[in-house]
């Protein structure tokens, strides 16, 4: 299993998403008025990535997404994170060549579109497919999941709405976001996510743990760190075993360590983390802090942005003071 299933730092299904019958219809009808005026000419790169503020909403973002899925990224200079994030969307948009577009917006200067999408952290990404806005993530996400979340909301578009994305010329301009030079830990995190891929476990540790001997802050190496050791945790274990074993003994800080992980792959955060706060709180000593540093890596795979992290941060700090 690898980290791109499991439900973390407020990825969406998008395969759920209801469609609505009325933003399909007007997406046809936008797309039929485009035909008739001869089509959409064919966008630069560069074009691919543009900034979008609340007077041009309606036209760069609601009217493109009856042609085209907008990938919104609401971001800030003073955010971090956003630093890391909002170059990597902008590479990925041109290297999906035209599959979908990328909005920046900046969140001190359009305060209303930030309450509008009921924005608690940044970065935070949406999506507008045909009118309809998709929450897809929030926080520093691995290239791979981002890949992964943007393929579905490609299907999404393609499937449900016929939105088959604009055209590019790729001779257009030379200055195109792709054409920056690759950033100096590229190449360990894709090591990483091959590694994942492959199975290998150690090997994925041991290139996030490379990349954070530099730099101990990466915020997508600490992330992607903090699921492969999870998931080379609970990979050999019996999921039955495992919750028999928690249920028959709560007092066995060891059994309901590694409940909470299988509960965090399991797409059960909050279950993961109400039983860690739980068993801080009736335990003392060595036991406690076990608990409680379990409880610190998992909120490390979820990302600190994440709500549910803030929530049972201070469940913590409720049973701990």
């Amino acid at each position: 299993m690898q980290p791109r299933n499991m439900s973390m730092s407020g990825v969406v299904d998008l395969a759920a998403v209801k469609a609505a019958g009325e933003a399909k219809a007007k997406a046809e009808q936008v797309r039929a008025e485009a035909a008739r005026q001869g089509g959409s000419a064919a966008v630069s790169p560069s074009a691919l990535v543009i900034d979008v503020d609340e007077a041009g909403f309606e036209r760069d973002v609601l009217q493109r997404s009856a042609e085209v899925p907008v990938v919104l990224d609401f971001w800030a200079e003073w955010c971090e994170p956003c630093k890391q994030l909002g170059p990597l969307l902008e590479r990925l948009a041109v290297e999906y060549n035209g599959r979908f577009l990328l909005a920046k917006i900046d969140v001190d200067a359009n305060q209303m579109l930030m309450q509008q999408f009921g924005i608690q952290g940044i970065p935070a990404v949406f999506a507008v497919v045909a009118g309809q806005a998709l929450p897809l993530f929030q926080g520093a996400v691995p290239e791979a999941q981002i890949r992964e979340t943007l393929d579905q909301l490609i299907q999404v578009g393609e499937e449900r709405f016929g939105l088959t994305g604009i055209a590019v010329d790729a001779d257009a301009d030379a200055s195109a976001p792709a054409a920056r030079p690759a950033g100096p830990y590229d190449a360990l995190l894709e090591a990483a996510m091959s590694a994942l891929d492959a199975g290998d476990l150690a090997g994925a540790v041991q290139a996030y743990k490379n990349v954070l001997a530099d730099d101990p802050a990466h915020p997508e190496a600490k992330l992607g760190l903090a699921q492969a050791e999870l998931l080379t945790r609970v990979q050999d274990l019996d999921p039955g075993a495992v919750r028999r074993n928690a249920a028959d003994h709560p007092a066995d800080v060891a059994a309901q360590i590694a409940a909470a992980d299988l509960d965090l792959v399991g797409g059960h955060v909050q279950d993961a983390f109400g039983r860690l706060v739980e068993t801080v709180r009736r335990t003392a000593g060595e036991d406690r802090n076990a608990a409680r540093l379990r409880l610190l890596e998992l909120f490390e795979v979820i990302g600190s942005d994440d709500p549910r992290v803030t929530a049972a941060r201070q469940a913590l700090a409720r049973v701990l003071f």
